[in-house]
C-alpha cells in the first residue's frame, strides 16, 4: 500500500468514525444549545485536543505501554469512568424549566467558556480506550518504509481535523434549530439523554479491557 492509498483509505475510515455518535457528540450538541456557538466550539476544541494528546502519546510509544500495562489502564479507566458518570448524574439531577436565551447568549447551566473546553478535553484525555484505539487502528494504515511515529501522528491529526469539521456541522445545525431546542420539554429531554449517554459510556469504560 502506497502513502497515497493509505491516506485515502484512512480518510474514508476516519470520516465514518468521526460521524459515529458517542459521548463527544452528545456533549457538543448540548453545549450548542445551552452554551451557544462559542462554548460549543470550545467544547469541540477540547475534544480535539484530548484526542490529539492521545495521538501524540501513541506516536511516541506510550500508547503501547497503556495497552500492555493492566495497572495503568485500570487506573486511568476508573478515573475516566467516574468522571463520565459524575457528569451524567449532574445532568439527570438538574431541573431546568427551559432556556430563555438571546442570540449568542449562554445559559448559566452551561458553565464557563474554560469549563466547556475542559469538559471536552477531560472526556477524551481520561478515556484510555482512545489511546488503545489509536494503538490498534492507526498501524493498519501505516505503509512500509515510512517513519511509523511521524506517520501515525499525521493520521491522528487527520482524524482530529475530520472530527472537528463534523462537530462544526453539528453546531451549525443545532444553532439553526435553537429556538425549538430551547423549549422546556426538549431541554429536559436533551439533558436526560445526554446524562444517560455519559453514564452509559462511563459504565462501558469501567468494564473495558485493553484490546
Amino acid at each position: 500500500m502506497t502513502i497515497v492509498q493509505s491516506l485515502w483509505a484512512f480518510l474514508f475510515a476516519a470520516t465514518v468514525l468521526a460521524m459515529t455518535p458517542g459521548v463527544d457528540t452528545a456533549l457538543v450538541l448540548r453545549m450548542s444549545v445551552a452554551g451557544g456557538k462559542a462554548r460549543a466550539i470550545l467544547a469541540a476544541l477540547g475534544v480535539a485536543v484530548g484526542c490529539l494528546a492521545w495521538g501524540a502519546l501513541v506516536a511516541v510509544g506510550l500508547g503501547v505501554l497503556l495497552a500492555t500495562s493492566s495497572i495503568l489502564f485500570t487506573t486511568l479507566k476508573i478515573v475516566g469512568a467516574t468522571y463520565l458518570v459524575w457528569q451524567g448524574l449532574k445532568l439527570l439531577r438538574g431541573r431546568r424549566s427551559g432556556l430563555q436565551l438571546e442570540s449568542g447568549v449562554a445559559d448559566a447551566s452551561s458553565g464557563s467558556a474554560a469549563g466547556a473546553f475542559l469538559k471536552g478535553f477531560l472526556t477524551n484525555l481520561l478515556n484510555p480506550k482512545v489511546g488503545v484505539f489509536y494503538v490498534t487502528f492507526l498501524p493498519q494504515f501505516v505503509p512500509a518504509g515510512v517513519d511509523v511515529a511521524g506517520f501515525s501522528f499525521v493520521l491522528a491529526l487527520i482524524h482530529v481535523l475530520l472530527s472537528f469539521l463534523w462537530f462544526a456541522v453539528l453546531i451549525a445545525l443545532a444553532l439553526r434549530a435553537r429556538a425549538w431546542l430551547a423549549r422546556p420539554a426538549v431541554v429536559a429531554w436533551m439533558d436526560r439523554l445526554t446524562g444517560i449517554v455519559f453514564i452509559g459510556f462511563g459504565l462501558k469504560l469501567a468494564v473495558a479491557r485493553p484490546a
